[in-house]
Formats: C-alpha cells, sequence, structure tokens
C-alpha cells in the first residue's frame, strides 16, 4: 500500500520561510512524478510544482515560480518543498502527490496516490 506523509507545516510570518518534506512508502515509485498540491476551505485542490523521478524536470504553477523550490532524495525516499518569501495568501493545507508523470500530475484527476496534508499558515 502507497503512503505518502507530509511533514514541516506550520506558522510563519510573511516573508518568512519553511521546508515541506513527504516520504513515501510502501510501493516502488520509481518513474513517478511527485508533486505538491495545496487547498483551502470551500475551494478546489490547485496545483503547486511537481518534479520527475530523476530530479532534474520541474514544473511549477506560476505564484511558486521563484520563491518555491521542489526537490527530491530518492535514497532517503523523501520529496521536499522549500518555501521562501511566503506570503498571507500562502496559507492553505499543502498536500504531497503521486502521478504516472509529469504530463498527469499536474491534472488533480490522474493523481494515483495523496498524502493527508500539512497546515501551513502565513500570519503576523
Amino acid at each position: 500500500q502507497a503512503l505518502l506523509a507530509e511533514s514541516g507545516g506550520g506558522l510563519v510570518q510573511p516573508g518568512g520561510s519553511l521546508k515541506l518534506s513527504c516520504e513515501f512508502s510502501g510501493r516502488t515509485f520509481k518513474n513517478d512524478a511527485l508533486g505538491w498540491y495545496r487547498q483551502n476551505p470551500g475551494r478546489g485542490r490547485e496545483f503547486v510544482a511537481s518534479v520527475s523521478w530523476s530530479g532534474y524536470s520541474t514544473m511549477y504553477e506560476d505564484f511558486a515560480k521563484g520563491r518555491f523550490t521542489i526537490s527530491r532524495d530518492n535514497v532517503k525516499n523523501t520529496l521536499y518543498l522549500q518555501m521562501n518569501t511566503l506570503k498571507p495568501e500562502d496559507t492553505a493545507i499543502y498536500y504531497c502527490a503521486a502521478a504516472s508523470s509529469l504530463a498527469t500530475i499536474r491534472l488533480v484527476d490522474d493523481v494515483m496516490y495523496w498524502g493527508q496534508g500539512t497546515q501551513v499558515t502565513v500570519s503576523s
């Protein structure tokens, strides 16, 4: 059984930084793309960023470009999201996701596995 487990969320002031982690286990995720989504109450899940199995190819939503960095360590079976210059509008529950490719992970209906989510709150 595949398992994605996020950690690292919390409360941070505007302009601050947080690093989210997602440990993946239970099946081989070889050749799978991994990524991050976020969601606020009453809204759908919003794509944030994704990374290929090799780690060499990444994709970012416009709001994340220049502020967020996605990476993965396949030896530690961990996905990361470094978030800098955080804004109040970044407040959301952040979810780790797995899909078969970079092409499909941006489509929420094509995500194969989800983590349980970690809350990020940006507030002074």
